[in-house]
């Protein structure tokens, strides 16, 4: 099918990296071909075209423990700290296997306040991500942590350790990635400005990279929107406070 072979040659051209939404933009922008957004994802899973950065496991509405109400609705500008968090997994394929990214972001500074990395994409990587974020930093009856449908987050587990730490969950709609775009826009940029520079042979170079990347970000990277980085704007506001 001669549209399946120009998606193809998309892929090729940014390593397999677009989901179908950015696929169809990019038919329309570089082809002029107009397709509806089912057409493409249709398309794209009939010829094994689909990205390769994160792949949700999906699982039936029987199978799911818990959903919360979407208390974000796209707004990510907290006034302070602490106050609006996202989380999600993510995972990095290297010659050696399959690595698995937990990430606790703040939408107030864009810091990454927590993460952890495992071989494994179970209960324990999202637990210990929130465990070490609270440890990390003063948690109170206002904070929000949002997630998509994983069930990591909709487990019971999951359920009663927020509650345990007076953290208010609230979740994506079923397949809209940008209701959790603070997070997804992380991961985007942790794989093209280190991941994919280079090829990842051993699962150590990969933690290396990840740890050496996340302290950057935090510390030195300037966000365009605050000309600072996310530590230092940190700091500015715990000092006003």
């Amino acid at each position: 099918m001669e549209i399946a072979k120009t998606i193809q040659d998309i892929q090729t051209k940014i390593k397999q990296t677009y989901g179908y939404r950015r696929i169809q933009i990019e038919l329309f922008k570089s082809y002029g071909l107009i397709l509806n957004h089912k057409t493409v994802l249709r398309i794209m899973r009939k010829y094994n075209l689909l990205s390769v950065i994160r792949r949700k496991y999906k699982y039936k509405d029987s199978q799911i423990s818990n959903k919360y109400e979407n208390l974000f609705a796209r707004d990510f500008n907290p006034s302070g700290i602490n106050q609006k968090w996202c989380t999600d997994i993510s995972y990095i394929i290297t010659s050696a296997g399959r690595l698995y990214l937990s990430v606790i972001k703040d939408c107030f500074d864009s810091s990454i306040v927590a993460y952890k990395i495992s071989t494994n994409m179970n209960m324990n990587l999202v637990t210990s991500t929130i465990k070490q974020a609270v440890k990390m930093e003063k948690v109170t009856d206002g904070t929000k942590l949002h997630s998509d449908q994983g069930f990591q987050y909709t487990s019971k587990e999951y359920l009663n350790l927020t509650k345990s730490y007076n953290i208010t969950p609230s979740m994506s709609r079923a397949g809209t990635p940008v209701d959790n775009a603070p997070v997804e826009s992380f991961f985007g940029t942790l794989m093209s400005e280190c991941l994919y520079r280079q090829k990842l042979k051993t699962i150590e170079q990969a933690k290396q990279l990840i740890d050496k990347y996340i302290y950057f970000y935090n510390n030195d990277r300037i966000q365009l929107k605050t000309k600072m980085s996310p530590l230092a704007k940190r700091k500015l506001s715990l000092l006003a406070s």
